[in-house]
């Protein structure tokens, strides 16, 4: 039941701060960015390679620089635009997960805010660390019909408790430009 993403209109900011800066200053500590990975594929100005790609170099790429593995992530927030796009980024997430996908929680928070553009990437990534912080993911509303089967916990409808403890917050963008951060539990 796709029907195209609906604009929304929001900002967010995050404020990175040096870990031992933060520490020495008595911070509260949300959660640290532990790696990240950028891809460009240029596959098509608003489509994504059908392969996924791009998508899938991007996240595996997170996850090398921040020293995890597929086992390691509790929840992904996806890109999830209610676009035939969605299917793609979740093939891409399935292979680089693998047999971890059915532990994995994944959601699409924009059928909560609408698509913010410019702001969706810090809003989402804002969204991962509020699921870390709260141990609660994030619904994907209006999810009633999914077009394939997965065994990741597309969380449909209503938010739920479960531990998170590392989070995969994807922004990809178009003409292939792709992002993903790794963000973790920071444990004193």
């Amino acid at each position: 039941d796709r029907d195209g993403f609906v604009m929304g209109e929001g900002a967010g900011i995050v404020v990175l701060e040096e870990l031992e800066h933060a520490k020495a200053r008595g911070a509260k500590i949300y959660a640290e960015v532990v790696g990240y990975g950028l891809s460009g594929d240029a596959y098509h100005i608003t489509a994504p390679s059908e392969d996924g790609e791009g998508a899938y170099r991007c996240m595996s790429m997170a996850l090398k620089r921040a020293g995890l593995t597929p086992d390691d992530i509790d929840y992904i927030n996806a890109h999830g635009t209610s676009t035939m796009a969605d299917t793609i980024e979740l093939g891409a997430v399935e292979r680089l997960v693998g047999e971890s996908a059915s532990k994995i929680s994944m959601s699409s928070t924009k059928s909560a805010t609408g698509h913010l553009l410019g702001a969706a990437g810090a809003i989402e990534a804002i969204f991962a660390t509020l699921a870390i912080r709260d141990n609660i993911v994030p619904p994907t509303l209006n999810l009633d019909n999914p077009d394939v089967e997965t065994k990741i916990d597309l969380v449909p409808h209503k938010a739920r408790k479960r531990q998170v403890n590392v989070a995969l917050s994807n922004s990809f963008g178009f003409g292939g430009t792709n992002a993903s951060l790794v963000l973790r539990r920071y444990e004193a």
